[in-house]
């Protein structure tokens, strides 16, 4: 099969073959892989949703043949999910290599890794009284270490990380939603997140942002049950000296960085809000900056991690 390369020798993921058929680049490869009771399931269900077909449990030794497959049926199959699992016999630590040999035929894979905190992910096996797939004879967390240790250098190759800690079924699912069901999911896409600091950084930011110099709306006793999406508290914390400076600076700090990014291969971009419990002041900046980030021509969305957690 012919393979379109670019200049520097990377695939080219716009070319066509010679004779006018599309190149493997067209053929859209998503692999999913991540912590057990991390979410895989739900965002292969999700990527389902969403026109993807999606190959759960695949040996890793067969994702080239599922990507030539993928690309000979054509139609549907072209948008492809494969959805990798530790716990199968044909599991190697080298996935890296594995996308790698992708990219050497001409297709462009993009990895999504779940993660959650060994805390939360002791919680779920637990809630179901299920066993950890690796831990033999020891505890629950002996089994997720070694499955960290297994998987630490797919994390590393990984497009994009979620953290799926602080979220529910639907919030993941409307998560990978946004990532993968537009027309333009190949452009790089603007995730910016609102968090509280007291509940940790979240672990996939690019960029972090620490809302905590403006004055909190928490002690103003008419703005504290409310929050930042309300219009009450989002003109409180806009209107505060320094505030619009702050967005805007961000603002241009993320469209003068996003072609690099872009030239780059990134196509996940996530720029952190933080504020003590992440209800008031990084979530009424999160929305302001994730709009004046549409307005600049980005597909640009806010989520809001710990909103609701107080």
């Amino acid at each position: 099969m012919s393979e379109a390369r670019t200049a520097g020798g990377r695939p080219d993921t716009s070319a066509e073959t010679a004779g006018g058929q599309p190149a493997e680049s067209e053929t859209t490869l998503v692999v999913v892989t991540g912590l057990s009771g991390g979410g895989r399931s739900t965002v292969a269900r999700a990527l389902e949703n969403v026109g993807y077909y999606v190959v759960d449990n695949l040996p890793q030794a067969l994702m080239l043949d599922m990507a030539e497959l993928a690309f000979k049926a054509g139609g549907a199959a072209r948008r492809t999910a494969m959805v990798l699992d530790v716990r199968s016999r044909a599991f190697s630590t080298d996935l890296a290599g594995a996308i790698r040999e992708l990219g050497e035929r001409g297709f462009a894979p993009r990895v999504v890794f779940v993660d959650a905190d060994d805390e939360v992910l002791i919680r779920r096996f637990e809630s179901v009284r299920r066993s950890h797939p690796l831990q033999g004879d020891g505890r629950l967390a002996d089994g997720i270490a070694v499955e960290r240790g297994l998987l630490a250098e797919a994390r590393e190759q990984a497009d994009v990380i979620i953290d799926t800690s602080h979220l529910n079924v639907n919030q993941l699912r409307r998560r990978i939603e946004e990532l993968f069901g537009g027309e333009d999911a190949r452009r790089l896409r603007v995730t910016v997140l609102s968090f509280g600091f007291k509940y940790g950084l979240p672990p996939d930011a690019d960029f972090v942002l620490d809302a905590r110099f403006l004055p909190n709306p928490y002690w103003v006793p008419e703005l504290r049950e409310h929050t930042g999406r309300e219009e009450a508290v989002s003109a409180y914390v806009l209107g505060q000296e320094g505030a619009d400076a702050f967005v805007s600076t961000y603002a241009d700090l993320v469209n003068a960085t996003t072609a690099g990014f872009e030239r780059e291969g990134k196509r996940y971009l996530t720029v952190a809000v933080g504020c003590t419990g992440g209800k008031h002041r990084s979530v009424a900046i999160a929305e302001e900056l994730a709009d004046r980030l549409r307005h600049s021509g980005l597909a640009a969305n806010a989520q809001h991690r710990d909103l609701g957690r107080e």
